[in-house]
């Protein structure tokens, strides 16, 4: 008998919601679960060599222990909380170390009087003898200075600002990677069922087609040595002259091969992390998930809306519960500096509102004031973290605090005049810093124009020489800008696009 990975001492338990303990075993055992302290005793369901116990809706409690027992074995284990659990998904700006973050000598201050733990789960790129080994050294970690350099920057913040708002501990699934597409934490058959997403799989099985395993798998040892003495060029490059340009580097360095060849070895393939990470864990009972993704799927912008319907709805199902909250960053403005704007950014914020706006029980935290100009890892991370949380609060814990978590956002525009005027909900008036800048308007031609924009109250005028008769209109449809307008509450308002 085993218990999943996830299991360990001082990991966080869910309160208030039957919690399910599994793991794996032999289909004969007779397995229970018991908690002590709170008069638990339960007996585990066997199929299929696997084991999973419902313990009924806990209350908060700081400590406690769990035993799980068989006729031939006991697993103990001991100073276990239970409080709230989230798991924190995406990429490399979830991932962002808080070692890294701006803040983190503060944010360890007195650590030891955090009510935050961590379980990071093992990155791997394949389900094999070495995703089993690091899953044996994993465990959950309490809030040591030591520990907390390597947890996510963006999940600490959201988690310290609840556990400090609801008076309990709160506990981090830190299930993340970065440069990953949103196709690599997805289960098969929904990029299958999807036309939209299908070119996902088109694109992996062209570049595999032909290859045997262990040809593929080698292919990738030989990239990963190569790149592992790229980057060492790369960082003396940086080093030497920290103001050097992308192509100078490459010229000094040689090709930039990453992320490397597609094949069943490449953390970025479709559905790898989905095997490897997120099956791993689920259906460890959690509140809800917050997510910061979407940048490496800015090739396909178009397609993003899609993309997340089916995440959302594929980790719903394997968690068993289809209203779970799940709360995501919209992207920050970022542009490198000798790209173009190619807009592609813009659509995938626009996917972003529209996930939030079509899909049940979601939370969209706007970020567009949190991006650097030419670093798409922006250091400062308190912003994001405390605005999921406040999402949190109101999709989540039923607190009405959309005042607080939301900026105006555009309801509708209708010709007035020359120009149109701008319908916003949840507004309570505007903030412009520096100069109100980002509007365009575009007549039947649909060409956008650059547009003058004036405040009237709790609505916008925006109007332009060049456009007689406008009858469409964005704000902020770029990869990269300064941000002018907020709300009172200081959150930017977010981009849009409006028609009559």
């Amino acid at each position: 008998m085993k218990a999943a990975a996830v299991f360990s001492d001082n990991m966080v338990l869910q309160r208030w919601e039957n919690v399910r303990i599994f793991g794996t075993c032999d289909n004969d055992e007779v397995i229970r679960v018991t908690i002590p302290e709170l008069e638990i005793d339960v007996s585990a369901a066997v199929a299929n060599c696997r084991w999973e116990a419902v313990i009924p809706p806990m209350n908060t409690c700081n400590e406690c222990t769990v035993i799980i027992s068989s006729q031939e074995s006991k697993i103990i284990f001991s100073n276990v909380a239970v409080g709230e659990v989230w798991l924190a998904g995406g990429q490399s700006n979830m991932e962002f170390e808080l070692r890294n973050a701006l803040g983190f000598e503060n944010a360890v201050t007195n650590c030891h009087l955090l009510k935050t733990r961590f379980y990071n789960v093992p990155k791997c790129e394949m389900a094999d003898e070495n995703l089993l080994d690091a899953e044996s050294k994993s465990c959950w970690q309490l809030p040591t200075e030591e520990n907390m350099k390597g947890w996510s920057a963006v999940a600490f913040y959201f988690a310290r600002a609840l556990s400090l708002r609801l008076g309990v501990t709160v506990g981090i699934i830190n299930c993340n990677w970065g440069g990953t597409s949103a196709s690599a934490w997805m289960d098969r058959s929904y990029l299958e069922a999807d036309s939209h997403l299908r070119p996902y799989l088109d694109d992996y099985d062209s570049a595999c087609a032909g290859k045997t395993r262990q040809e593929m798998i080698a292919e990738y040892d030989e990239y990963t040595a190569y790149h592992a003495e790229w980057e060492k060029r790369m960082q003396r490059c940086y080093s030497e002259n920290p103001t050097i340009k992308w192509n100078e580097v490459l010229e000094i360095c040689g090709e930039n091969r990453y992320p490397g060849p597609m094949g069943c070895k490449n953390f970025n393939r479709p559905c790898g992390l989905y095997e490897t990470m997120v099956k791993r864990v689920c259906p460890y009972t959690i509140k809800g998930f917050i997510y910061y993704q979407g940048e490496s799927d800015d090739h396909r912008p178009d397609s993003y809306y899609y993309l997340m319907r089916g995440l959302i709805e594929n980790w719903r199902r394997d968690w068993r519960n289809s209203e779970l909250p799940f709360l995501f960053v919209q992207l920050p403005m970022f542009k490198y500096e000798d790209d173009p704007d190619t807009k592609s950014w813009a659509k995938l914020r626009e996917a972003q509102m529209q996930i939030f706006k079509t899909v049940k029980n979601t939370g969209i935290a706007i970020a567009l004031d949190c991006g650097e100009f030419n670093n798409i890892h922006p250091t400062e991370k308190a912003r994001i973290g405390y605005r999921l949380y406040l999402q949190a609060l109101c999709h989540a814990y039923g607190h009405h605090c959309e005042d607080k978590a939301y900026p105006p956002m555009f309801r509708r525009c209708r010709p007035l005049g020359e120009g149109l005027e701008l319908d916003f909900d949840d507004c309570e008036g505007f903030r412009v810093r520096d100069q109100l800048s980002g509007f365009e308007i575009a007549g039947a031609d649909g060409e956008f124009k650059p547009a003058e924009a004036e405040i009237r109250e709790d609505k916008i005028f925006v109007s332009s020489t060049c456009v007689k008769l406008p009858r469409r209109v964005r704000y902020l449809w770029t990869n990269y800008s300064e941000v002018p307008l907020y709300g009172k509450n200081g959150i930017p308002v977010p981009p849009f696009v409006g028609e009559v």
